[in-house]
């Protein structure tokens, strides 16, 4: 138990998971990953709370989940009807109700990351997996473990947990019981080699490396801290998101200065124009002969979708905007 302990410290501690000591609220199920992921988090001294998502799909069974996570692991429970919906709709139901938690942990494991693995490479092409901290604010410690290592775990801390019979009917359950089954007959280091898909981009946010393996196209991703990577077909280029022109901020070379409310300043996308007016902010490059290379950091000032003002070519009467 101690080395499951350091490899979840380790991690947690390299991805600036959890603060030392902090409090974190485990979204539970009452599974094995779940309630290790309660205790341990607990026994490394984090102020741990427990939080369960009744989504009242499997009748009594539910209601028997939801008893043992209030009983055995003191959870808070939530009713929240999530019959007719999908996987996807359901996770984003299950986030978006306990939204007021500041930082959340869920119980995804090394084998749950395997199974992303795959599900993405047929769905989108795309071998990208679970990031250490995921969309809403939900963080992801047990991801060095595997399954069989949280259930060796709760054996061991003599933990009781439940078993939702209902997962094989999932899209993740035809992948757990059948597909990767088939794949450790093809070699019994499957699980293990489909986890080092995600190797060349260990550098890179999920997101981004999406992003790149994507069909060539139009698209737009949050790498976080107000940087976005925007893809158009063949080229790449990362951008800061819209920023709140509040007063006075730096926008590269730039010093931006406005008293006027609403106002924000953000990259360049194709499509923008000046606000009341049909030109396109593309075309007000070209004639005052902005290079290419230029045009992706230069900021503009917006007020919604409105560009009102183009640093040092369109001006605006209250915005003022020096370069270096």
């Amino acid at each position: 138990m101690d080395e499951l302990r350091d490899r979840v410290e380790r991690f947690v501690r390299e991805h600036e998971l959890i603060p030392a000591g902090g409090e974190v609220t485990c979204l539970v199920s009452g599974g094995a990953d779940s309630t290790c992921l309660w205790h341990l988090l607990g026994s490394l001294g984090y102020r741990v709370s427990a939080l369960h998502v009744n989504h009242e799909l499997r009748g009594e069974d539910s209601e028997e989940d939801a008893r043992f996570c209030a009983d055995v692991l003191g959870a808070e429970v939530v009713e929240a009807d999530g019959r007719g919906l999908t996987e996807a709709e359901l996770r984003e139901q299950r986030y978006r109700v306990t939204a007021p938690h500041k930082l959340r942990a869920s119980g995804h494991t090394a084998s749950d990351q395997v199974e992303t693995i795959l599900y993405r490479l047929v769905s989108r092409g795309a071998a990208t997996g679970i990031a250490p901290k995921g969309d809403h604010g939900v963080v992801h410690p047990l991801l060095p473990l595997w399954r069989a290592e949280t259930e060796a775990y709760c054996r061991t801390a003599g933990l009781e947990y439940r078993v939702d019979a209902s997962n094989a009917e999932t899209k993740r359950g035809l992948i757990r019981n059948e597909i990767l089954p088939l794949l450790r007959r093809i070699h019994p280091a499957a699980d293990e080699n489909l986890l080092r898909a995600l190797d060349p981009r260990d550098t890179l946010p999920p997101a981004l490396a999406e992003l790149l393996a994507a069909p060539v196209g139009s698209k737009r991703v949050d790498l976080g801290g107000g940087l976005q990577a925007v893809r158009e077909h063949e080229r790449l280029w990362l951008e800061h998101g819209p920023v709140e022109l509040a007063g006075e901020i730096r926008w590269g070379e730039w010093t931006i200065r406005s008293e006027l409310e609403g106002l924000r300043v953000r990259g360049w996308r194709p499509g923008d124009r000046l606000a009341g007016r049909r030109r396109k902010i593309q075309d007000v490059f070209v004639d005052a002969k902005v290079p290419r290379s230029e045009r992706e950091a230069w900021p503009l000032v917006v007020r919604g979708d409105e560009v009102v003002a183009v640093p040092g070519i369109v001006e605006h009467p209250e915005v003022q905007a020096v370069r270096d």
